[in-house]
């Protein structure tokens, strides 16, 4: 069982209060960490102040070659980071080792960034009062970042969060998530272990209390959260004046078009809906099928959903494996039987497993009512659904009925159809003959409506934790 400190300013603290962490395939506990509190936070931001001026003081090549040996340190217990992630969140191994492989490239891609944080020639003699006036604009850190990460990539989000902020040089004050401590603050020590400087590194795992402390602190001047819509839109009010980015889910679709390779559209949509049991803010929930091939491509689905091996996460064979807690998988049976009353089909899974109490069977529901919230919320599930369309622009429509907005993958090759989606869809990516899942860790990543605002991808983050400043010349005095 791992028993791990929080971090205050880069120093060690233990408390008698512990939060447990359970293993969501035996319920079993694994690990514990601190309970924090607003008055913890409150000295890992006085700490963070001490931070920034260090940071500061930091040549951008010595940022770089600290980002790339917390980059090695990561990739030299590998092992160890992904057998954690297992016991922690749930996934499976397999998956494991790739979220701790893009970790490892999120950091690289930010040591990168760091040495691209680029300012601007300004043409002030393009306006009537420029005459004689020289200058240009550079961007400076713009402060404290506080950071709330979510339970399902735990390592990698953090890595998206903290590592950015660095090459920024900015300190950061962290709150993982409360089911999914054990991770980043194994990944804050590699921070630490690599040299950067102590006092801009601050972990502290609790709840809601600890986060509204982070998120209203008027020494704060950056909170990045991912999470649910709900507790976004409670920091979004909260928060003040501050710079604030938003990743908050979606309910994403897939469009399959009449002349689409359905086989390939039916093996990208199986790996999207139920990578890490569909706990993923990408996650294929929604397929919209042409009505032409929608029996035929509900049959090939089929097919892959029933290839699926779900059960214990450390068997290296196992596709899929528990969601995160008993409570969700009754959600999960509410939400399938309010679907399947109001006129939509199981056509494979549907139920738990009696033996395993969080293993959900890997499940396909058809001809899903727009009404349902199988449709419009996140399912946040092993679940797809399918429904037919007639025409593009219903597809598009049908896309765009919910407050989410994160990305949409689109089959065909219809190139007049694709584009007709990239205009008309109201998401932060539309992904064509590919799932709404893919990711890579350097893109511009995030959504419109409830999806969120702002944009993930170190060189965006970066954007994010700086602020520009122009200096001017009057080349007339």
């Amino acid at each position: 069982m791992k028993s791990l400190p929080m971090i205050i300013g880069g120093e060690k603290v233990y408390k008698s209060e512990k939060i447990d962490v359970i293993y969501p395939y035996t319920l079993e506990k694994i690990g514990e960490a601190p309970k924090g509190s607003p008055e913890d936070v409150e000295k890992a931001i006085e700490k963070a102040k001490i931070g920034l001026k260090k940071l500061k003081e930091m040549t951008t090549y010595e940022i770089y070659e600290k980002l790339l040996k917390v980059a090695q340190l990561l990739k030299e217990n590998r092992e160890e980071f992904a057998r954690t992630l297992v016991y922690e969140v749930g996934k499976t191994i397999k998956e494991a080792r790739t979220e701790v492989d893009r970790a490892i490239n999120t950091i690289t891609i930010s040591a990168e960034e760091a040495k691209r944080i680029h300012g601007e020639y300004v043409h002030f003699d393009a306006s009537p009062n420029g005459k004689g006036k020289k200058g240009f604009y550079f961007r400076e850190p713009a402060g404290i970042v506080s950071a709330i990460t979510p339970f399902n990539f735990p390592l990698n989000l953090t890595a998206h969060k903290i590592a950015p902020a660095i090459a920024a040089k900015c300190p950061f004050v962290l709150k993982p998530s409360e089911r999914t401590p054990l991770t980043p603050i194994m990944l804050c020590e590699l921070f630490l272990e690599a040299g950067i400087p102590k006092e801009a590194i601050s972990v502290i795992p609790g709840f809601a209390d600890v986060g509204q402390a982070m998120t209203t602190h008027p020494d704060v001047r950056v909170v990045s959260f991912t999470g649910s819509l709900k507790v976004g839109d409670i920091i979004a009010r909260q928060v003040g004046i501050k710079k604030l980015v938003l990743e908050l889910g979606s309910n994403s679709a897939v469009i399959v078009d009449k002349d689409a390779n359905l086989e390939l559209a039916a093996k990208k949509s199986v790996l999207g809906g139920f990578a890490i049991a569909g706990q993923v803010c990408i996650s294929v929930q929604r397929i919209l099928v042409h009505q032409d091939v929608y029996e035929e491509f509900n049959k090939l689905l089929k097919e892959e959903v029933s290839k699926l091996k779900f059960g214990d996460p450390m068997d290296e064979d196992t596709d899929v494996g528990p969601v995160i807690t008993v409570d969700e998988v009754e959600r999960i049976h509410t939400w399938i039987q309010e679907a399947v009353q109001k006129g939509a089909k199981v056509e494979i899974g549907g139920m738990s497993c009696a033996e395993e109490k969080t293993v959900f069977q890997p499940t396909i529901v058809s001809e899903v009512p727009e009404e349902s919230k199988l449709f419009y919320e996140e399912a946040f599930a092993p679940v797809v659904a399918t429904k037919k369309f007639t025409d593009i622009d219903e597809a598009i429509k049908l896309v765009n009925k919910t407050n989410y907005g994160l990305q949409v993958g689109v089959f065909t090759n219809n190139l007049k159809n694709a584009w007709k989606v990239i205009e008309n869809a109201e998401v932060g990516g539309v992904i064509i003959n590919d799932i709404p899942t893919f990711r890579a860790d350097n893109m511009p990543y995030g959504g419109v409506k409830g999806s969120g605002i702002g944009r993930e991808g170190p060189k965006f983050a970066i954007e994010d934790y700086t602020e520009i400043k122009v200096v001017a010349f009057d080349l007339n005095a």
